[in-house]
């Protein structure tokens, strides 16, 4: 499925928010290419919080717990442990820290439950000190705070310290769609355009609020549940531009995933909220076949072959 969780922001624009991103590789082509003016390499970066860990294996004791003497060779619990004594008093006094489900550079996602309810949350954990913190707090925040629709994950409550921010949203347990892709392979038109229509809902719903998503792909859209029936909730607004009523609708900021970044972004032009369709053309191309219709390792062809539109589909799918 190509590359999919690395994000590309080849300069670094002013007065924009900007989202970590992965090492971009360095440009490796002829001198010739006549591409070669948006290809550049940014150094290190880091994974976005939120980013699945490893698998957890079946449990091999008996009573569902290791022998005591081998607790301490848990990672997962001693991470849990870990990250409950950073949280500050005001939120462990209201949730349970349960599990430690994703990490950034500057940012923790654990699993928690409400000690009054007992339903299951989310908490985001930025470290606000470092700059790059505030900047992705502040672009989700941005949107977060204004969004409230049954497909886009909602953000339910926000403590503030002196150098963190937890944002409380709520927990989608279902998984990405990107895993259920590679679990069926493709989907049938039928299961496809339900899917789509629910994201279309919530991409709708944030146009309509003056928000470009710009990093719309299968890793972002999540599954509320595990059953068939779950819908999809958009998710991560790292990338995304949120616009007051009589801005300027042109944005000029190079971002996004590579294999779904539309071809004005590539070139450098101002572009609309559109290119968000383009990003869910290339969705719908990969629920209906099971594989991306630009790929390529090496970044100046998958570019290459992104400006030239080329792309085939061959197959069938059932009803």
């Amino acid at each position: 499925m190509g590359c999919g969780t690395s994000k590309v922001l080849p300069e670094p624009p002013k007065n924009i928010h900007m989202d970590l991103v992965k090492k971009i590789e360095p440009y490796t082509g002829q001198k010739n290419d006549k591409y070669k003016h948006f290809i550049t390499d940014y150094g290190n970066a880091a994974v976005k919080a939120g980013s699945p860990l490893p698998p957890h294996h079946t449990n091999p004791y008996p009573s569902g717990h290791p022998p005591s003497h081998m607790e301490h060779a848990d990672p997962r619990r001693n991470k849990v442990a870990k990250y409950r004594a950073k949280f500050d008093p005001r939120v462990t006094v209201k949730y349970d820290i349960k599990a430690l489900i994703g990490r950034g550079s500057f940012s923790r996602v654990v699993r928690v439950e409400h000690k009054g309810s007992k339903q299951p949350y989310a908490i985001k954990m930025i470290e606000t000190k470092y700059r790059e913190g505030r900047e992705v707090c502040e672009s989700e925040l941005s949107v977060l705070r204004r969004v409230r629709h049954t497909n886009i994950i909602q953000l339910i409550e926000i403590f503030e310290t002196q150098d963190r921010v937890y944002m409380v949203m709520e927990l989608a347990t279902g998984g990405e769609l990107f895993d259920r892709i590679i679990a069926k392979g493709s989907f049938t038109e039928r299961d496809a355009t339900r899917v789509l229509q629910m994201v279309l809902e919530g991409v709708k719903y944030l146009h309509t609020l003056g928000i470009t998503h710009r990093d719309l792909k299968p890793e972002n859209l999540l599954y509320y549940h595990p059953g068939t029936d779950s819908k999809i909730m958009i998710t991560d607004f790292g990338l995304a531009s949120s616009r007051k009523k009589g801005d300027d609708c042109l944005m000029k900021t190079t971002c996004g995933t590579p294999e779904y970044i539309a071809p004005e972004i590539l070139v450098r032009k101002p572009y609309t909220n559109s290119v968000d369709m383009w990003a869910l053309g290339v969705i719908s191309y990969i629920l209906l076949s099971g594989t991306m219709p630009f790929e390529d390792d090496n970044r100046t062809r998958l570019y290459r072959q992104i400006l030239k539109g080329k792309y085939s589909y061959s197959g069938e799918t059932d009803c």
